[in-house]
C-alpha cells in the first residue's frame, strides 16, 4: 500500500485515487499520461464555466481563458491563481514544463511560451480526461 504524499491538502494513496478515477483518468492524472489528441470532450467545448481537476475538484480554469489552439487538447493561457504546480520535464529528450494540481499533485498537461496571440503568451495543453467543467448556468457538471 502506497503512502499518501503529505505536502497536498489532498493526500490520498494509489488505491484510493484507483478506487475513485477510472483507469484512463488514473493514468493521466496519477501516472503523469497523456490522452491521444483530438480525442477529449472539453477540447473544443465553449461552454462557459469553470474548469476544475478531475481528482480534487480544485478550481483551474476560468472558460474566459480557453482558446482554440489547435493542439488537440483544451488549451488555456492563464490559470486561477496558485491552483497550479510547475515542475521541469525532460522527459523523452525534450525541455518542457509540467503543470499540476498544486492541491493534490495530479498531472494536468504541460504549459508551453507559444501561446501567439493570447494576453500571457502561455499555451497550457492540459488533458481533457483532468478536467471538469462546471458550467455557469448550473446545468451540471462535465466531465472530460
Amino acid at each position: 500500500m502506497t503512502t499518501p504524499d503529505e505536502k497536498y491538502t489532498v493526500a490520498k494513496t494509489d488505491e484510493q485515487w484507483r478506487e475513485q478515477l477510472s483507469p484512463e483518468e488514473f493514468h493521466v492524472l496519477r501516472q503523469a499520461g497523456t490522452e491521444r489528441a483530438g480525442v477529449g470532450r472539453l477540447t473544443d467545448t465553449e461552454t462557459v464555466g469553470v474548469y476544475r481537476c478531475k481528482a480534487c475538484q480544485t478550481k483551474l480554469f476560468e472558460s474566459d481563458t480557453k482558446f482554440h489552439s489547435g493542439c488537440g487538447w483544451p488549451s488555456f493561457y492563464q490559470p486561477i491563481t496558485d491552483t497550479i504546480e510547475y515542475i521541469e520535464d525532460n522527459s523523452f529528450g525534450m525541455k518542457r514544463v509540467e503543470v499540476r494540481c498544486a492541491s493534490c499533485g495530479s498531472h494536468l498537461g504541460h504549459v508551453f511560451p507559444d501561446g501567439y496571440g493570447t494576453p500571457t503568451g502561455d499555451r497550457y495543453c492540459i488533458n481533457s480526461l483532468s478536467l471538469t467543467l462546471e458550467p455557469s448556468d448550473g446545468s451540471g457538471p462535465v466531465a472530460g
